[in-house]
């Protein structure tokens, strides 16, 4: 078997949400460039139109779907969108996030709900739908949630974003378990620092050094970092994993952990 064909994945179709920017935007150019047609959700319709644009310039299939992912009634209008342009929804996604930064004894509720809704109640419904779907058409697929080493190792002011990310872990496992029977596999990517323009100027900074200074491999992740372990997990060249989660952090959990 030659590894171009192991990680095929024409004839799939995929949707990922947060495909507007960063990570998002990587793992859906990365799924189309390997085959599969892609939904593209997001709230901002115009960058959403752009990397459509790209993606279909390149000779690609994709489709731009404006969608909060909190809101059910968007939830089920993307899936529709989806099968009348491309059929079922067979490799999904669940990128979308949010982070934020609060010592807890002053976190609000308001942000404590508004990240867990976003970071874990979100990946819960659209992982529910996208089974429901694929059941339907009796058709196996894949479900990848991204995570985070924050899921593993929490650090000061983000925490609602780490129990969002540990729970997104442990749902991970859930949702494997519930559906391997019908040939669904749910698996997990948690990244450490991988650099992107939302995080760049930070982690050029001072702090950003220290950081640096605490990565067996002695850099930041770049968005290709996770190129690999991404079409492992949605393509057949995965077809035995579920229920796993694998970090893509250059060792620093193993740093971390001792």
């Amino acid at each position: 078997m030659q590894a171009h064909n192991l990680f095929d994945l024409a004839g799939r179709v995929a949707l990922v949400t947060g495909a507007s920017s960063g990570l998002g935007r990587r793992f859906a150019e990365v799924l189309a460039a390997n085959g599969a047609a892609v939904a593209l959700v997001a709230r901002r319709h115009d960058r959403l139109a752009g990397l459509a644009q790209e993606i279909e310039k390149a000779g690609g299939r994709s489709l731009a779907i404006t969608a909060d992912v909190t809101n059910r009634a968007d939830m089920n209008q993307a899936f529709d969108a989806a099968e009348r342009a491309f059929g079922i929804v067979d490799i999904l996604i669940n990128n979308a996030g949010v982070v934020h930064a609060d010592r807890i004894i002053d976190l609000p509720e308001t942000e404590w709900r508004r990240v867990l809704g976003v970071n874990l109640d979100a990946v819960l419904f659209w992982s529910q739908e996208a089974a429901r779907r694929m059941l339907g058409a009796e058709k196996p697929g894949a479900i990848v949630n991204i995570a985070s080493i924050a899921g593993f190792n929490v650090s000061k002011g983000i925490a609602a974003y780490a129990v969002a990310k540990a729970g997104v872990i442990q749902l991970t496992k859930a949702l494997a378990i519930e559906l391997a029977a019908k040939r669904i596999r749910v698996n997990a990517l948690a990244p450490g620092w991988i650099m992107t323009d939302l995080n760049r100027d930070y982690l050029a900074s001072e702090r950003g050094a220290a950081i640096k200074r605490d990565i067996p491999l002695g850099r930041f992740g770049e968005e290709r970092d996770l190129d690999g372990a991404l079409l492992l997990l949605a393509s057949d060249g995965g077809r035995y994993m579920t229920g796993t989660t694998i970090a893509v952090d250059g060792g620093q959990l193993i740093a971390l952990r001792g």
